[in-house]
Formats: C-alpha cells, structure tokens, sequence
C-alpha cells in the first residue's frame, strides 16, 4: 500500500536505508514523515480502503454495480437535463477518460445511460442518464446514503464534519491546483487517456 513513509533506518535497519537509497538521486533530501504523521496517513489508508469496500460490496447488493457506476448516475442526475459531456464528466468523478469510457459503455448496455454527439464539438460526446438510469438511482440511493451514514457520520460529531470537509477540499486543491505539490495539469486523471501501468 506504499505506508513506508518514516526514514526506515529509525525501525527497520541499516540494510535497508542502504537498499532505498538507490532510488533516490544524491544529494535529494527526503522528507520523511513524522511519527504522528505516520499515524495520520496509516489511519486514512485504513479507512478509506473499508468505506470504499464497504461502498461497493452495498452497492453491488443492491444495484449489481461497483460505486464508480453509481457515482456516474449520481454526477449526471444533478447536471443540467441530466447531461454532460464525457470530458467534464471525467473532471467531476476525478477518473481518466479511459476508465469513464469503459464504465459508461457497461451502464450503456444497462439501459442506464446514452451517449450523443456533442454539437459544439464533433469529435466530443455527450453522457446521458436516462429514464431508466434515473428509475435505478432512485431505488438504491436510500441504501447507499444510509451506508455512508452508518459508515461516516454517525462516528462524527458536526465540528468534525466541517473539519473532514475542509481536510479532503485541502488535500485535493493542493493537488490539482497551484501549489507546491501539484501535479501538473495534463497530468490530473481526466486529462490522461489512460491509467499508468503497473
């Protein structure tokens, strides 16, 4: 899960210091992670990796489909006439443009979604949610919203609903915008056509 984050000569030995810094350049400083840092990172790791089971295996009991698929219905239901075009729809689920094509191409074969020509670009394309799609997402977003409730908020008071909210909008602002740490935009995932191998 890539959490070897602390300098490893402070638990794990010389051996393998020696054996990471082969993959640095001489000369990096690397900016090892506190131990409450540490902790920090291991804690989201966990759950993040259980809600998004959690999620999906609700999901797919309920609607035969992985969360990305919900999330797909759930992002056109709230545009406007329930459309947009794949590349904004790939912003807004944060995926590359590969991934959003496959996943529209099963709900697709579902019934649950339409793709139309985009008439300010033609080689563009426009994602539709249809009756059907609208029909699916309205039987399993009662589950889904208890889930997450059961999964998130119930554990949260209403401070540290406003705090992980201003946590996660932090995070990814520092990611896809301007700062230090950002990537660079045609690196953001909707930008890319596909996911990097490995």
């Amino acid at each position: 899960m890539g959490v070897l984050l602390i300098r490893p000569g402070a638990s794990w030995g010389d051996s393998l210091v020696q054996l990471l810094s082969n993959y640095y350049t001489v000369g990096m400083t690397t900016r090892w992670l506190t131990a409450e840092e540490q902790r920090a990172w291991r804690a989201y790791l966990a759950a993040s990796l259980l809600l998004e089971d959690v999620i999906d295996r609700q999901l797919q009991q309920e609607a035969g489909m992985p969360h990305l698929y919900y999330s797909v219905l759930a992002t056109l239901s709230e545009a406007p006439d329930r459309r947009l075009r794949m590349t904004d729809l790939a912003e807004a689920l944060k995926i590359t443009r590969s991934r959003l094509t496959y996943a529209v191409t099963r709900l697709e074969k579902d019934g649950a979604v339409r793709r139309e020509g985009c008439p300010s670009d033609r080689r563009g394309s426009v994602a539709v949610l249809t009756d059907e799609g609208a029909t699916v997402l309205e039987r399993t977003a009662p589950g889904h919203a208890e889930t997450v409730r059961a999964a998130v908020f119930d554990h949260l008071t209403p401070e540290q609903v406003g705090d992980l909210e201003r946590i996660c909008a932090g995070i990814a602002e520092a990611i896809q915008g301007d700062g230090r740490q950002a990537v660079r935009a045609d690196e953001l995932p909707w930008r890319r056509r596909s996911c990097p191998s490995g």
